[in-house]
């Protein structure tokens, strides 16, 4: 992967009119600072560090029909080369995206194949995480048609081969999800998503057959725009019955050059892991950062939730006091969906603030802080002891 890395990295800095076809450069140089206190764990010092994303992509038109797309990326933290001149392994590099894509001019149908980054509607359930440098993408087909109904969207990604080296089990997803335009501002999506997983070599069958069903209804009325979903889990995941479901919900209204927005989800726990049965919901392949506090303290539901699942209470400010100048404020207030044999369900309260100066369609510069407040709860999952600060500093330039 090394070698062909570096051979892709090449390829997009030939001549563009060397191949004789339509081809496009574009990259990303995104640069973020943080500082958290604690950094991780229960217990933990604070941490500062600067990582990077650079991203360098070609798009090649190889016929009105077909077009290839590669974009590799090299991801890391400064001073991860301790020496700049002992390190020319390209150890970072990777191919984030490669893929051909099916298109006709004014056609109804769109295929993709390779490699891919794919979000369903609000990236609840499968998403991009653009937010980490890394990002996440699928190795895998997808199949679109789209008219005056709305869109169907339809993918089956290879998740694990055993075939290779350091993997184990063979791993599937499939997943199919519509949205359909049912009246003006207002569409209805539904979808499958089905996650499979071999059952590894012994006598335990810890296989995974999952298939998250759900809807998610969004749309806006005398100047409200809102957002209600729901999805339940069932089949088997590591080797046991499932039986779990997330509910969610999102009203909000503009107000000049602000908008107000109130939210409350709700994720399954289970209060009893010894029985046959696992209640707590998964949320898969989800973009979280999104979703569940910018601290991203839940980044891996329902790890992150000691198995308990999660309420979230939360109420958003955002404000644009000029073209340029985005300026947001959300309080989240998070509680265990189950309480289990603990003592208390509260896990505490998260204030996030955020600025984003816009300076061009290209560049752009973001700054955040947030504020943790840890109540019992959090402490005796094992995830945070004490409050929690962290920051950032970024910077985004695209091309």
């Amino acid at each position: 992967m090394k070698k062909l890395t570096v051979v892709l990295a090449a390829a997009l800095l030939l001549p563009a009119a060397a191949s004789g076809q339509d081809t496009s450069l574009g990259g990303q140089l995104r640069i973020r600072y943080e500082a958290r206190d604690p950094f991780a764990g229960p217990t933990g010092d604070l941490e500062t560090f600067i990582s990077m994303r650079a991203r360098a992509d070609l798009l090649a038109e190889l016929s009105s029909d077909v077009s290839v797309f590669l974009q590799i990326q090299d991801v890391r933290l400064w001073g991860e080369e301790t020496s700049t001149l002992g390190d020319f392994n390209a150890d970072n590099f990777d191919l984030h995206q490669g893929y051909i894509q099916f298109e006709e001019d004014g056609s109804w149908f769109r295929g993709r194949v390779g490699r891919q980054e794919v979000d369903f509607g609000g990236q609840r359930l499968v998403g991009a995480v653009g937010w980490t440098q890394q990002g996440r993408s699928f190795d895998g087909v997808r199949l679109e048609g789209a008219g005056d109904f709305g869109r169907v969207r339809v993918l089956a990604a290879q998740l694990g081969n055993s075939l290779a080296a350091d993997v184990d089990r063979d791993a599937e997803l499939l997943a199919g999800y519509g949205t359909f335009d049912v009246a003006d501002d207002h569409a209805v999506d539904v979808y499958v998503i089905v996650n499979h997983t071999d059952a590894a070599d012994g006598p335990a069958d810890d296989g995974t057959d999952q298939v998250t069903l759900g809807g998610r209804w969004v749309g806006e009325t005398d100047g409200f725009r809102y957002r209600a979903e729901g999805s339940i889990q069932t089949g088997s995941r590591a080797g046991t019955d499932v039986s779990a479901f997330m509910l969610g919900g999102r009203v909000g209204k503009q107000f000049g050059n602000a908008t107000v927005t109130l939210w409350y989800d709700y994720l399954s726990g289970d209060d009893d892991p010894l029985d046959d049965e696992i209640k707590v919901f998964d949320t898969l392949f989800a973009t979280n950062h999104k979703f569940y506090g910018l601290a991203d303290l839940f980044l891996n539901i329902p790890a992150h939730t000691g198995g308990q699942g999660l309420q979230d209470l939360a109420a958003k400010l955002a404000v644009r006091p000029h073209d340029d100048w985005r300026l947001a404020a959300d309080v989240h207030s998070f509680r265990l969906a189950k309480t289990g044999d603990l003592g208390s369900a509260h896990l505490g309260e998260e204030i996030d603030l955020t600025a984003t100066w816009m300076h061009s369609a290209n560049f752009t510069i973001q700054g955040g802080l947030s504020f943790v407040f840890q109540d019992d709860a959090w402490a005796d999952i094992g995830r945070l002891d004490e409050d929690m600060v962290w920051t950032y500093v970024m910077l985004d330039a695209r091309f």
